[in-house]
């Protein structure tokens, strides 16, 4: 029997912040930079990621830095608290990379660190990781998400190639969340107002009454679990896309903080993709 490769440390970087600024009322930027960037590299996706670690109260770690000496030696409740967010844009010269945060008052824990980022104050992080990236060979893309989705989807829309057929909706709660992208393809992106529905309803509705064009689809469908799920029932049964044609997955779940969320979600995918393998196509 062959032996499994090994595993590969995470990459871990100290970052320091730049600069700050609030996009929209719900959105916070944070530029972050520095020497501990130095080996710090991203391009192959647009849904590239970080994963920020914060500090335990009370809790101190010495140096140098070790993420898996820290997770073999110590209690869980002494690990650092991870924190999952979409590289919005990576500058290899200036060595900034920029992360889009949503934040909610003082709820949670790292739109409160963002809303609060300081030049100067620094972080860790390990990445980035990733996996997608739109086909050059499709005939046409959907992108389809909610507010933390929008840095990945906008990523993709600026690199899609001049004249490529895509459609890319984002679902916000009103206008003053929507954001300009630039993009050379023949799209822009539809913002769909939650005006108090339910996350993901409009999302849904929007995707299920477009006329779908001919030819092969890429699709990238990200955010909320629940319309996640009720989306990637729709391409794959629906409209029969091939699961080889879909970046499809659940950021978040409403009820679930990130920790939580990451537990089961190894499950919860497993579950609805047998439901819907034995579920019957639409007549």
């Amino acid at each position: 029997m062959a032996e499994r490769p090994a595993r590969k440390a995470p990459q871990t970087h100290l970052a320091e912040v730049v600069r700050s600024e609030r996009l929209t009322p719900h959105m916070q930027r944070v530029v972050l930079g520095g020497e501990g960037l130095a080996r710090f590299t991203a391009g192959e996706f647009t849904d590239h990621y970080v994963k920020l670690l914060f500090t335990p109260e009370g809790v101190d770690y010495p140096e140098p830095f070790d993420i898996q000496a820290i997770r073999a030696e110590r209690p869980r409740d002494q690990w650092p608290v991870t924190r999952t967010y979409t590289v919005r844009a990576w500058e290899p010269e200036m060595r900034e990379l920029t992360v889009d945060f949503v934040i909610h008052g003082d709820e949670g824990l790292a739109g409160p660190w963002a809303r609060n980022a300081r030049p100067g104050d620094t972080i860790r992080f390990l990445g980035p990781g990733g996996a997608y990236a739109p086909s050059p060979t499709a005939d046409w893309h959907l992108l389809a998400g909610d507010e933390s989705a929008l840095p990945a989807i906008a990523v993709a829309l600026e690199q899609l190639p001049d004249g490529t057929r895509a459609f890319a909706y984002v679902e916000v709660e009103d206008s003053a969340e929507e954001q300009k992208v630039s993009t050379a393809a023949s799209a822009g992106i539809t913002y769909l107002h939650r005006s108090g529905r339910p996350v993901g309803e409009a999302l849904v509705e929007a995707v299920r009454t477009l006329d779908f064009p001919e030819g092969e689809l890429h699709a990238f469908v990200h955010g909320e679990a629940g319309f996640v799920k009720e989306l990637r029932r729709h391409l794959r049964i629906d409209r029969g896309v091939a699961r080889e044609q879909l970046s499809i997955s659940g950021y978040w779940r409403l009820g679930h903080n990130e920790d939580g969320w990451q537990a089961s979600k190894r499950d919860w995918n497993a579950q609805v993709e047998a439901e819907q393998e034995e579920a019957p196509a639409a007549s």
